[in-house]
């Protein structure tokens, strides 16, 4: 075992003034934010934002060297990633550089990182959602031979690379319902197809959602509570929350169209929780028509970006102007193509179930390896 200031010079990065445009605009070096970390791909390379020479120069900011281990220690923990060529980060984002004293291997450092809770025991954050140098440089981690590592490192390889295909697969099945829809029903604005013209509004009815204190917040299940379904609780269960039944005023259940309020991103289309759904969701309920029909309606790429390009202009504004949704136009099928839509969604549905059942068990593997492995 080492500490990670005994392997690592611990490297923080910096966020030049934004209010600055020499800064960022016509930017050409790589600059990494919490947003270019998926916490699932093993390297980073393409960033959503680059900086200047002149903001490198006039803010000191240190690049990172290529083939490093990076990790966020700020608001989101412990998303890891290597980099692929030298880059810059901001200064929620740790670079460990070897200082020479131990022969350590990326990959396997990648996944020692990876796979660490950062929220129990010794690794918990100090000040909220936030390590810090200091404590982080404090952390003990093994550190067995290079041979060790690397066998290691090409173990959960050759799994993540299965997940990958894992997760591709459902991507994809994702892609050919949206083709198919778009074959079926056409443009919603254009309305090749010449179906009868409604707006969102006229077919589907929303419902917000609603949640007492936190005060009354529970962590545990019983006979007299119920669960608070929030909009991270459709991508993990690390932080399920109930409140009592008596308090509870919004109500789903695991086929309903639930969608998520505020973001980013905003509008998630979601399901498959039953509960008592809080603020930041809200039901769709049709009131005509089929329903996987009009959930795959709400999912469109083309609607998306129309909320998304209203919420942008919008000072201020991270959610969605519900006015606008209730307008969009909804060119409304024969309810007979509704429901052959339907059917063939249910046809993918049960692929889909059986690669997620898939992943689900090859992610069981991942986390007993890392165990393993790492402790």
């Amino acid at each position: 075992m080492a500490r990670l200031s005994e392997i690592f010079d611990l490297q923080m990065g910096k966020t030049p003034a934004r209010a600055n445009s020499d800064y960022w605009d016509n930017g050409t070096n790589s600059w990494v934010s919490i947003a270019d970390l998926s916490g699932y791909e093993k390297y980073v390379e393409d960033t959503k934002e680059q900086i200047t020479d002149k903001a490198v120069q006039e803010i000191g900011i240190k690049a990172v060297p290529p083939n490093t281990v990076i990790m966020s220690f700020k608001l989101s923990l412990g998303k890891t990633a290597i980099t692929k060529e030298a880059i810059y980060t901001n200064e929620a984002i740790m670079a460990f550089i070897p200082n020479g004293r131990y022969n350590i291997s990326p990959d396997y450092f990648f996944y020692m990182l990876s796979g660490k809770d950062w929220s129990k025991g010794t690794n918990r954050a100090v000040m909220g959602a936030t390590l810090n140098k200091a404590t982080l440089g404090e952390v003990d981690v093994p550190v067995p031979p290079i041979e060790k590592q690397q066998y290691i490192a090409s173990v959960l390889d050759k799994l993540s690379d299965v997940i990958s295909l894992r997760k591709q697969q459902l991507a994809k099945l994702d892609e050919l319902v949206k083709a198919r829809f778009v074959e079926m029903f056409g443009d919603p604005i254009l309305n090749q197809k010449g179906f009868p013209s409604y707006t969102i509004d006229d077919v589907i009815e929303f419902q917000g959602g609603s949640q007492p204190d936190k005060k009354y917040f529970e962590y545990a299940p019983s006979e007299d509570n119920i669960r608070l379904i929030q909009i991270r609780d459709y991508k993990s269960d690390k932080f399920i929350t109930y409140i009592p039944k008596s308090m509870a005023r919004r109500f789903c259940t695991v086929d309903d169209i639930m969608i998520g309020r505020y973001g980013p991103p905003i509008f998630q289309i979601l399901k498959g929780i039953e509960g008592s759904f809080n603020v930041a969701l809200m039901k769709a309920t049709p009131k005509m028509g089929n329903r996987e029909f009009i959930r795959q309606f709400l999912k469109q790429d083309c609607l998306l970006e129309y909320l998304e390009g209203l919420s942008k202009r919008t000072a201020g504004q991270d959610g969605i102007q519900m006015d606008k949704l209730k307008g969009y136009p909804f060119p409304y099928p024969p309810i007979e193509l509704q429901n052959q839509f339907a059917d063939f969604v249910v046809k993918i549905d049960r692929q889909k179930l059986t690669i997620q059942q898939s992943l689900d068990k090859l992610e069981v593997l991942r986390k007993s390896l890392m165990q393993e492995y790492f402790g």
